[in-house]
């Protein structure tokens, strides 16, 4: 089963068991955001990527410029930990991990998590690429993907046990939307996802295949 068909299989699970009026405020907050214009306003195709230095689990700066002097680079922002749809998708990505090594492709995922729930997010997902803190949604920011999670929202979050100023470190209640680049050598952006419903992902399939046009072009 591919993603794609994993995050659908999974949210008609999760939303089977939710009542009426908790399925229609979901809807509502995703339909906000998809109206807000921020999608439209984030790093598109073409795009030079803003450069970033962020901390990983082990404590050690990773710099986008100095990863794309390696190779295309992949860049996940993530929710965080406690989002079921967000490590179904860093599984996927740790499954193809083989296969972006031999393209000479990095991955990174990045979310607005404190350290000690970055290193979770590594031990619970088995991950061997780079889990990145962005404290604050400073780069998250800078790529245009941060929204305020609305007051709705949060007493929901609340009631399944979500502490989002205990993950984040910080009483903002925002987070990026789920978004993955891929980020060619010369700095700019090959591919884009940006979603605003968070149990949509790129397909590892359609990351795999831009990949392979990106070396053959540079072939």
């Amino acid at each position: 089963m591919g993603l794609t068909e994993h995050l659908n299989k999974t949210s008609q699970a999760v939303f089977a068991d939710l009542s009426a009026s908790i399925k229609a405020r979901f809807k509502e907050a995703t339909e906000e955001l998809q109206n807000s214009g921020i999608i439209e306003q984030a790093c598109q195709n073409g795009d030079l990527a803003p450069d970033f230095s962020l901390p990983n689990t082990m404590g050690k700066t990773i710099t986008l410029s100095e990863l794309l002097k390696v190779g295309p680079v992949i860049i996940s922002f993530y929710r965080g930990k406690w989002c079921t749809f967000c490590n179904l998708e860093l599984q996927a990505f740790q499954r193809i991990s083989p296969n972006l090594k031999d393209l000479g492709t990095t991955l990174v995922a990045i979310s607005p998590q404190t350290f000690d729930h970055s290193s979770g997010t590594v031990d619970q997902n088995q991950l061997i690429f780079d889990v990145l803190s962005d404290r604050g949604n400073a780069i998250a920011r800078s790529y245009g993907l941060v929204f305020r999670l609305p007051e709705s929202l949060r007493v929901l979050y609340q009631s399944f046990d979500i502490d989002l100023p205990a993950y984040n470190g910080d009483e903002t209640f925002e987070l990026p939307i789920p978004a993955t680049y891929i980020i060619s050598q010369d700095g700019k952006v090959a591919l884009s996802f940006i979603n605003a419903d968070y149990t949509q992902r790129l397909d590892p399939r359609d990351i795999m295949k831009t990949l392979r046009s990106l070396k053959n072009g540079q072939s």
